[in-house]
């Protein structure tokens, strides 16, 4: 299916912004008292660069955020403080469940956008090398050693790929 630029927008504002909301909760959880929680700072100082972007980009081309986002802010937050409880591994094994999947997302965006708007392909280009980064460090961090690994990953992966289908439109 063809995504439109403003749907694109749209979906990919709302992911940093729950990016940003993930990583709020892991670090309310933990705090500064885990050996990941300065990664974990440094990714959601990232997310956060990365949505004033796409927040300046909206604003630019005149495209409406989704309407969900007091949604994706209580959840994000919600399953980051939910993965932090479980452990420092069950917070990498978020971050590289989500990562993984927003590298198959950019990575459909690109391949859709070809060269008809390099300044958003640059953009979203830009920001899908910062989440591989995010997962190969989550991966390094010991993601795969969290409990029940393959069910969080890949129950995180699905929540993820309804959160993009629902906010491309909503």
């Amino acid at each position: 299916m063809t995504e439109t630029r403003e749907a694109m927008l749209r979906v990919n504002q709302a992911g940093e912004f729950g990016a940003i909301r993930i990583y709020a909760g892991q670090l309310a959880v933990m705090g500064d008292r885990t050996p990941i929680s300065g990664e974990i700072a440094t990714m959601a100082q990232q997310e956060a660069a990365h949505r004033e972007r796409f927040d300046a980009l909206l604003v630019k081309r005149g495209v409406r955020p989704t309407v969900l986002q007091p949604v994706w802010s209580a959840a994000g937050f919600a399953l980051g403080a939910a993965t932090a409880l479980i452990g420092p591994e069950a917070a990498m094994a978020c971050t590289a469940a989500i990562e993984t999947e927003i590298d198959r997302h950019y990575t459909e965006q690109l391949e859709q956008l070809g060269d008809d708007d390099p300044e958003l392909a640059d953009m979203i280009r830009e920001f899908r090398d910062d989440e591989r980064e995010h997962r190969d460090t989550a991966l390094a961090s010991g993601a795969e050693r969290a409990p029940a690994y393959p069910l969080l990953f890949n129950a995180i992966r699905m929540g993820c790929r309804v959160a993009i289908a629902v906010s491309k439109r909503i």
